[in-house]
């Protein structure tokens, strides 16, 4: 329908060459990434937005949803990947996911690229208090909401740590170094932006080849209910016992049917034998009668 007939015009102006004239060659989308990102929701804003963020907005939708620019996503996507690259060691990265639906994408992400990664509540004072147990002092922050994990964002803007952040159409871009367009509510869009982020990554620094796909699929990144998995479980049990139940034996010998069970006739049992007590003497009366 009508969102079909948007996403195929976005598709058009995305991949026409000069959406990424700033890019070389080598790091222009194929169809197939702009396509999963298409699908996965990636440029559906909010009804609100940011005056920060109009430059990352295509368009306004007749309901009134934001159109995010799914080109400059790319070119973002493609930069954030550059900076993290930059950084000699791995671990001095994080990756920040208050939200639960960002939080399996935070920890992929960071068991793939060799970062690190705090999924939930952010603990005040990680980044600025020195005695807290969980201190650390990281040289890049990823940030999969700035709303939602504003905290982290304020103190990495006191001990000056670089920040990547997933920007939705309303997301305050305040103590935001790089900001790519993306929509940050849905777990589908989460995990695909991680996933890219990631493959990139691994592409820069020659562990993933360009020319093939990254053997790592997109579903790991994205956020699974419990209640869905304890469904799956029950089902997939219910399968194994039916599966391993024993089948019903057919092949005994079929007990001899009367003729009648066949003919619609009902099959009526022979009456047992009863004596006739009348027709016997009776000999005690007579034996009575000679008393």
């Amino acid at each position: 329908g009508t969102r079909n007939l948007e996403q195929h015009q976005a598709l058009l102006t995305t991949m026409s060459s000069s959406a990424f004239a700033a890019l070389p060659t080598v790091l222009h989308p194929k169809e197939e990434d702009i396509q999963m990102m298409l699908s996965a929701g990636v440029h559906t804003g909010t009804r609100n937005s940011d005056k920060m963020m109009e430059e990352y907005i295509w368009r306004r939708r007749k309901d009134g949803l934001h159109v995010l620019n799914i080109g400059k996503t790319w070119e973002k996507i493609m930069l954030a990947a550059r900076v993290i690259v930059a950084i000699e060691n791995p671990e001095d990265v994080v990756a920040i996911s208050a939200r639960p639906w960002g939080m399996r994408a935070v920890l992929k992400f960071a068991h793939y690229t060799g970062s690190q990664s705090i999924a939930g509540r952010f603990t005040p004072g990680t980044f600025t208090n020195q005695i807290t147990k969980q201190f650390r002092e990281p040289r890049l922050l990823i940030v999969t909401d700035p709303r939602t994990d504003s905290q982290a964002v304020r103190e990495a803007s006191y001990v000056n740590i670089p920040v990547i952040a997933f920007c939705d159409s309303d997301s305050p871009l305040q103590h935001v170094d790089v900001a790519i367009p993306a929509n940050n509510k849905g777990k589908h869009s989460i995990g695909l932006v991680y996933w890219l982020l990631a493959r990139e990554v691994l592409r820069l620094r020659g562990t993933v080849s360009r020319t093939s796909d990254w053997d790592v699929p997109v579903d790991l990144f994205f956020h699974r209910d419990i209640e869905e998995l304890k469904k799956n479980e029950e089902e997939q049990a219910t399968k194994v016992e039916e599966a391993a139940a024993p089948a019903a034996v057919y092949d005994d010998a079929v007990p001899d049917v009367d003729a009648g069970a066949f003919t619609g006739e009902p099959v009526v049992a022979a009456a047992p034998e009863v004596a006739q007590w009348s027709a016997e003497p009776v000999a005690e009366a007579a034996a009575a009668e000679q008393w």
